[in-house]
Order: C-alpha cells, then structure tokens, then sequence
C-alpha cells in the first residue's frame, strides 16, 4: 500500500467501514448452520493446502486496531498465522474476513460466496477512499507490514 494514500482521514474512515463489513458479515454467519467452533485449527493454513488472502482495507485496518492495542505487526515465518497462541487466535476480534469467513466443518459453496461479496465490498472502499487495490496472501502481507 502506498504510504501517501494512508492520510488519518482515509485510515479513519477505511477502519470505519471495515467494521461496518466486519459486522455485518458476523450477522450474517449467525444465521449459517454450521458455526465456527473456533478451535484454532484453521490457523494452521498449511494443514488445509489453502492460503489466506487479504486486501488492501483489511491489512489498513489490521494494523490500526494493532496499533491502538499496542500489538505489533509479527511476521509470518510458518504456514501457521503468527497470532495463533496456544491453539487459540490472539487478535479474534480483529482478524481478517477470511478468517471470518473460512469453517473447518463449513459448507464451501457458502464460504465461496460470502469471500467473493467480501472482495466486492473491500474493492468499493479501495474505490471510495482512493486506495490502490492489492490482494496478498498473509504471509506475504504480513512479512511486508512487518518490515516497515
């Protein structure tokens, strides 16, 4: 992300609408049958063979929330997130809609659907703040907010 476009406005206003999105995608998998048992496991992303993507708003936000909670950015150095303590997420309440989204035990189709719609509502932040898109796996996401 470009450090010019990251103004206090914007920043602001991007952690503002992220949890709008983030609040209204917890409503709506509320109402899915399968609930996430939050075990921890899904933190370990190489178990699965997936990867965790994340976009431009919800890395701007992540490090926001961080921030304000005197948590630093960890880099990922495993395919296991960096914030998975004792089995157990340690920034649950922040994490990325991914995360969020993604259920062990879920229906695939719906968490297919409810990434794309995610992706959708994360591109029209980019466009209303004027940020530039990006789409990076965690580990590299995090490698790279963590060197800076």
């Amino acid at each position: 992300m470009d450090k010019a476009q990251k103004g206090p406005r914007t920043e602001q206003a991007v952690v503002e609408a992220v949890e709008r999105i983030y609040l209204s995608l917890e409503a709506e998998l509320l109402q899915t049958p399968d609930k996430c048992k939050a075990c921890g496991k899904c933190c370990d992303f190489e178990s699965f063979g997936h990867k965790l993507y994340i976009t431009t708003p919800e890395l701007l936000y992540f490090r926001a929330v961080l921030a304000k909670n005197k948590i630093p950015i960890l880099p990922m150095k495993t395919g296991v997130c960096p914030y998975c303590k004792d089995g157990k997420c340690s920034v649950y309440p922040w994490r990325f809609a991914g995360c969020r989204i993604f259920n062990c035990t879920g229906n695939a189709d719906l968490q297919g659907e409810l990434s794309e719609k995610m992706i959708r509502r994360m591109k029209q932040i980019c466009l209303q703040e004027s940020l530039s898109y990006r789409y990076l796996d965690l580990k590299t996401a995090l490698n790279q907010a963590a060197a800076e």
